[in-house]
């Protein structure tokens, strides 16, 4: 309940967050992220997998020791000197990726591999994998991403009829994409085809939440011009206050099934091959999130903000706010913001306090006040005749007064 109050008050606007005037340190920290993503995308690189760099693979199945120092070793005795890379699989599974062998040291690395983990050599698999493959499918990834990045901007910059929204929602896109690429790359995680897939979901996750948050600005901002409340930055911001709610319950509701493949079944089931799709989805869903927060929404204020009309109209805004200040100063009354006047098309002011009266109301203005004697002496006026003189009063002992009434 006290979660659902505060996102009722960030709806309503009686309690807003800062989001839009701390949009600076969200940068910088959008900023320091790309470098340490780029820094490590170029001294650490990425561990891409088998399918990408060719080599061979072996999978030994069934067996009771899973240590990946034993392959290693068997394959250091057979080809000193070559990249070993052991992956556990579930339980009591491994595979083995190695350099380019041929068919004569291949069956040596099996028999050597049998002999450590003590198993026959027909229970282990050996394939080759060619690197042409593997490119292959990263330039069709290059080329889907172009293809889907071409798509995301016409589509936004038609439904929104403005590229500047298309613009901002294209640099979360790649915000997401480049820190996800980068945690790879300090992580060490290898990069296989399902690690693809992933990236590519994630951009279409990051385009939701960030249209989400961009159809609430709009709304807000429809007829901004015509508002004596806020300015173009403070109904993008509460725009951004209406969706925080929503972003969070849809993040977390997405993030926690994510988590529990990549935590659970990665980490503590073994489950190795889950992890090449899950840190991709988990990484970039929250990255998705963050973006179209803190970056898509802060940056298409600033792309909008120096308009002529939005600087008129802040100037406006901000030239009234002066002198109601003054005014509740020299006063020493507190000044009260009214409420949006927007005009229609012939000029007539519609919201204002005389179109939005009730009918049957009275103006302000109340009608002029008789003083009788009976406001100072307290008696109760008179009842007035057929020609507004006063009767007689009766005196106390039941005697009128001479030539007071008619015999």
């Amino acid at each position: 309940m006290g979660f659902a109050h505060f996102g009722n008050e960030l709806y309503s606007g009686r309690r807003s967050l800062r989001f839009i005037g701390l949009r600076r340190v969200w940068y910088g920290i959008a900023a320091l992220t790309m470098v340490v993503a780029i820094v490590a995308l170029l001294t650490l690189k990425l561990n891409v997998g088998i399918e990408f760099r060719g080599g061979s693979q072996f999978e030994i199945k069934n067996v009771t020791n899973t240590s990946q120092s034993f392959a290693s070793d068997a394959v250091s005795t057979v080809v000193p000197g070559s990249e070993v890379v052991p992956t556990k699989l579930g339980t009591n599974g491994i595979r083995i990726q190695t350099d380019k062998l041929d068919s004569t040291t291949t069956d040596k690395v099996t028999a050597a591999l049998a002999k450590a983990y003590k198993v026959p050599v027909e229970q282990i698999a050996s394939s080759f994998v060619g690197p042409s493959w593997g490119k292959d499918i990263s330039r069709k990834a290059l080329q889907s991403l172009v293809v889907f990045l071409i798509l995301v901007a016409v589509v936004m910059a038609a439904y929104f009829r403005t590229w500047k929204m298309a613009a901002a929602g294209l640099a979360a896109l790649i915000h997401d994409l480049l820190l996800t690429v980068g945690v790879y790359a300090l992580t060490g995680f290898e990069v296989t085809p399902a690690t693809v897939i992933g990236f590519l979901t994630i951009l279409g996750y990051s385009l939701y939440d960030t249209v989400v948050v961009f159809d609430k600005v709009r709304e807000n901002t429809d007829r901004i011009l015509l508002s004596n409340r806020r300015t173009f930055d403070e109904a993008a911001n509460l725009a951004i206050n209406q969706t925080l709610v929503r972003s969070i319950n849809t993040s977390v509701v997405a993030l926690l099934p994510v988590a529990s493949i990549l935590f659970i079944g990665s980490f503590v089931l073994g489950a190795g091959t889950l992890k090449d799709i899950s840190l991709a989805l988990f990484v970039g869903i929250a990255a998705g999130t963050y973006s179209s927060i803190f970056i898509a929404t802060p940056l298409l204020v600033d792309l909008r903000r120096r308009e002529p009309e939005i600087v008129a109209h802040r100037q406006k805004i901000l030239k009234r706010r002066a002198e109601a200040a003054r005014k509740a100063e020299n006063t020493g009354l507190t000044p009260i913001e009214d409420d949006d006047v927007e005009l229609d098309s012939v000029g007539a002011s519609v919201g204002s306090p005389a179109a939005s009266r009730p009918a049957g109301a009275t103006d302000s203005v109340a009608a002029p006040v008789t003083t009788t004697a009976a406001a100072t002496t307290g008696r109760p006026a008179a009842a007035s005749g057929q020609r507004g003189q006063q009767r007689s009063q009766p005196r106390k002992n039941g005697r009128s007064r001479p030539g007071s009434s008619r015999r």
